[in-house]
């Protein structure tokens, strides 16, 4: 078997990841297709992951390919979690995961209602979920609040685990929502304020063109391998969040091959063995949740584990990140005046330091007068913005 080393594995993320500035790409989409999937629970770092990587960082654009041409869509997905992918990959994503995803939403929705006191069905749901769509048809993009005004039926109330020490009553609206945009029936548009706000409107969509389950996982897993591979059985079932059985058989349709690492095994994607040469010395200031740090069950040939009690909360998500040539080095944070601070947790040398001080002042630059706060607050970020 071939060797790929840790520090190859850190090449090819600096260069596939689009990280070394004589690798960052023009176009929202093809930072969204190089990482495959951008981790969309927190809307900033949408922009701030694609900003990262292009060579002219443009709010505008990354709207444009949200919003205007839709070149760039949220689908819940992996790991029941929200990401931003490209149309192009959308089908498969939508295969593979996201449609047994919007199955299992809509029967927890169901079976809520079941047990609810008033006697809602199923066909209490597909008249209300008629009633939103005519309300988007009729109004176009709207919120939440207003399509609550619009469909009289999303005030309604229900009691979720009656009888039970966590009971609880909840409104129906947002789950109703969530099932639709699960559907793909409906689709995240503009939101209120700014962009990083979470605020969206929601708009109307068509479902993507139906494809086997199996299909999808293979071509997403192929698609994976070349953006993260080398990586184990493990990376790619904690990243999709499929079963073992289903990750095996994936890998195994792409015809995947297998290396050696440093430590233990991986796979890279048919032919993708060889060495690659070395790129240019690399700085980058990454945002909470962003791809290149969450990608991988295993992160040992990036991140010093001495460093994830300052990085990582509680859940297991991290936060802002500083990276120097692959490996990440320490972690930022916006303050509330908007000065980008960072520190390192490990000294990489003169060079390196000041290398992420030009990135640091690049993001500021972009970022402008918005505020940063990370959805999920780690150690590190706390404590730079106090």
């Amino acid at each position: 078997m071939h060797l790929i080393s840790d520090e190859q594995r850190r090449i090819r993320l600096g260069r596939r990841h689009l990280l070394a500035p004589s690798v960052r790409a023009d176009d929202p989409v093809a930072v969204a297709d190089a990482v495959l999937a951008l981790h969309a629970t927190d809307a900033a770092t949408v922009f701030l992951s694609v900003c990262a990587r292009l060579a002219e960082p443009s709010v505008q654009a990354v709207e444009r390919s949200l919003y205007e041409d839709v070149a760039l869509v949220r689908l819940l997905s992996m790991r029941n979690t929200l990401f931003a992918v490209s149309t192009e990959l959308a089908p498969y994503v939508d295969a593979s995961t996201a449609r047994a995803i919007a199955a299992k939403e809509r029967r927890t929705l169901l079976s809520h209602l079941a047990e609810d006191a008033n006697g809602l069905d199923e066909r209490w749901l597909a008249d209300t979920e008629a009633s939103v769509l005519a309300a988007l048809a009729e109004r176009g993009p709207a919120t939440g609040s207003q399509l609550s005004a619009d469909v009289p039926a999303l005030k309604t109330k229900i009691t979720v685990f009656p009888g039970k020490k966590w009971e609880t009553v909840q409104g129906v609206a947002t789950r109703v929502i969530r099932v639709l945009a699960a559907d793909c029936r409906i689709r995240r548009d503009r939101p209120r304020g700014s962009w990083t706000s979470s605020q969206f409107r929601w708009t109307a969509s068509d479902p993507w063109p139906a494809r086997p389950a199996a299909e999808g996982r293979a071509e997403l897993a192929r698609r994976w391998l070349l953006s993260y591979g080398p990586a184990t059985e493990a990376d790619l079932k904690w990243w999709t969040g499929w079963t073992l059985g289903d990750v095996r058989k994936a890998l195994a349709a792409v015809g995947a091959e297998e290396v050696r690492l440093d430590e233990g095994t991986g796979f890279v994607a048919p032919g993708d063995a060889a060495p690659e040469p070395p790129v240019e010395p690399w700085a980058a200031l990454l945002p909470a949740l962003d791809p290149s740090a969450m990608a991988w069950a295993d992160r040992g040939f990036h991140l010093t584990a001495d460093h994830r009690s300052s990085l990582f909360d509680r859940s297991g998500n991290i936060g802002p990140t500083v990276w120097w040539n692959g490996q990440i080095v320490g972690g930022w944070a916006q303050r509330p005046d908007g000065e980008i601070a960072w520190r390192l947790l490990t000294d990489p040398g003169r060079e390196a330091s000041a290398a992420v001080e030009a990135e640091a002042a690049r993001l500021s630059n972009w970022v402008g007068e918005a505020r940063i706060t990370p959805r999920f607050r780690t150690p590190l970020e706390r404590e730079l913005t106090a």
